[in-house]
């Protein structure tokens, strides 16, 4: 089956050498897409808005209670999610010093992926009554997902010479994008199709954690295991901080790699918070009139439509960036994408207002989503030495993401908080995005370095 769905979204355009590997490699972002897709972005946050919200909330306003303290629901969640990146980032360079120092990376790799699925299955009993105890299978889920990225990514450099690492790459994210927006529409069917007296949106949640744990299996039994034949000696956890140290060293003296990762992590802040929040502008920014009726808001299906709009663009979009960065090169290439950045950003705090302006805005997102993401990592593990420590190398790109995520969302949800709307927020994130633009300006073409062999 993932022969095929790999043939189907970027054919003819590898090598032969491990054939097998990297469509196994790819195939777990069909696998795992399905989580940012169907919990993150699209049915999660519906339904979350749709009990936290006015209509189903006793207090009749958009404010919650969480321990005892006061916040707008979507505040919260930005809270919720940022806590469970920083968890990512203190568990992210112990256990890729371990990965690396003894070749574990598919163990990690696997372990994230149990415990985000478990997480996804649990959220089948949220209940807005128990805000405590409902919004620990949220961070949980987050956590498990972006866990297993720090170390799925490590594997690109092991599998692919770097000349590859921008189509393999874009056909990661475009294969993620068709899988997760099948399931979308799966799940779909089951809640507006299907008429029953039980509620069937939990339900989507199950299917979520069965469709990606399952179909990790075929990236598990293909990619290699320890094929550096590494074996700790030791404690484990005193090889894995000295791995990162080492690595950290490193990195430090690579000039293009440490500018990059500035880079990164600036205007990562901004386009990770935009993929987790866009949804809820959506749900309370936008205002239109139904049956002479003034709404705030999106109806499901708008919703729906915008949220696939987003999906069914990116995909043109990863390869179309892959594209231009094969003639223009990585770092131009990303310049333009951050410019596209700042503009949709201002489009949409000045503009946006009515469904077809929030169509507009999500099909713009859409195309410079998948280039941004599929060039951030492929720049990244094009400019690393040669080396066999790429989980921890990956654990520096993966920490700086998550630290630029948890600051976005932080500053989006106190903006939000005292402001009391999400138009005021946006304003940062063209902040984050024009500093990062002018950071690439400072990472040089070539490394001037010379690059030794790092055991």
């Amino acid at each position: 089956m993932y022969d095929c769905l790999f043939q189907l979204t970027f054919p003819s355009m590898l090598s032969k050498t491990n054939e097998k590997v990297k469509k196994a490699w790819a195939f777990y972002d069909w696998a795992n897409s399905v989580y940012p897709l169907v919990i993150s972005t699209a049915i999660f946050p519906m339904f979350y808005e749709a009990l936290t919200g006015p209509e189903n909330n006793p207090s009749g306003t958009d404010h919650v209670s969480f321990w005892g303290m006061d916040f707008v629901n979507t505040e919260l969640y930005s809270y919720v999610i940022a806590a469970s990146f920083l968890f990512v980032i203190v568990l992210s360079p112990p256990l890729s010093g371990i990965a690396d120092a003894g070749g574990k990376k598919k163990f990690f790799l696997s372990l994230f992926c149990y415990i985000g699925s478990i997480a996804c299955a649990s959220l089948f009993f949220f209940d807005p009554e128990h805000l405590e105890l409902s919004m620990l299978p949220v961070m949980i889920a987050s956590l498990g997902y972006w866990g297993s990225i720090v170390f799925y990514n490590a594997f690109l450099p092991e599998i692919a010479p770097p000349e590859e690492h921008d189509r393999l790459s874009a056909r990661g994210f475009s294969m993620g994008y068709i899988g997760s927006v099948l399931l979308l529409s799966i799940n779909l069917v089951m809640i507006l199709g299907i008429e029953t007296e039980t509620n069937l949106v939990p339900w989507c949640f199950v299917m979520v954690a069965l469709w990606w744990a399952g179909f990790a299996q075929v990236t598990l039994r293909k990619l290699p295991d320890n094929p550096y034949a590494k074996k700790i000696k030791g404690s484990a956890w005193k090889a894995g901080f000295t791995e990162v140290k080492k690595v950290f060293h490193q990195v430090l003296h690579l000039k293009r790699l440490s500018r990059y990762l500035l880079a990164f992590f600036v205007f990562s802040m901004a386009v990770q918070t935009i993929m987790l929040m866009a949804q809820f502008f959506g749900m309370k920014e936008i205002h239109q009139v139904i049956d002479g009726v003034e709404k705030t808001g999106l109806t499901s299906a708008q919703f729906i439509i915008a949220i696939l709009l987003i999906q069914v663009i990116a995909i043109p979009g990863a390869f179309l960036f892959s594209r231009a960065s094969e003639k223009f090169g990585n770092l131009f290439t990303l310049k333009i994408a951050l410019l596209l950045w700042i503009a949709v950003c201002i489009y949409a705090y000045a503009l946006v207002d009515t469904p077809n302006e929030f169509y507009i805005a999500a099909a713009w997102i859409g195309f410079i989503m998948g280039g941004t993401q599929s060039l951030g990592r492929s720049t990244y593990s094009k400019f690393l030495p040669e080396t066999q420590d790429h989980a921890s190398f990956f654990s520096f790109y993966d920490i700086l993401e998550k630290a630029g995520i948890v600051i976005g969302m932080i500053s989006f949800g106190a903006i939000e908080g005292m402001s009391d709307n999400m138009r005021t927020p946006i304003l940062a994130l063209v902040v984050f995005f024009g500093a990062g633009l002018i950071l690439l300006y400072f990472v040089p073409k070539k490394e001037s370095e010379v690059k030794e062999r790092l055991a």
